[in-house]
């Protein structure tokens, strides 16, 4: 009965694979590492043009107030407008 299997001794050879050592890297670190860098270069890159911004770009200008609004604050503060 022992006879009847001749491939018992054999090993198919997606698990001889296994044994030999150097398979590669995984792709799922490589996957893994790739978005890790691209992440990495993005939030660095948003840094320094952040930084180069502030150094180098004016300050923002404040919107112009109506003179409307003009008149109702200094009158809240107690100052007349002129010609009234």
């Amino acid at each position: 009965m022992a006879d009847e299997f001749e491939f018992g001794d054999k090993v198919p050879p997606s698990f001889d694979r296994v044994d030999s050592g150097s398979q590669g890297f995984n792709p799922g670190l490589i996957v893994l590492l790739v978005v890790a860098g691209l992440l990495l270069t993005f939030l660095i890159g948003n840094y320094v043009l952040y930084t180069y911004a502030q150094k180098t770009l004016p300050p923002r200008k404040k919107k112009p107030i109506s003179k409307k609004k003009m008149r109702k604050e200094r009158l809240r503060q107690g100052v007349s407008a002129p010609g009234e």
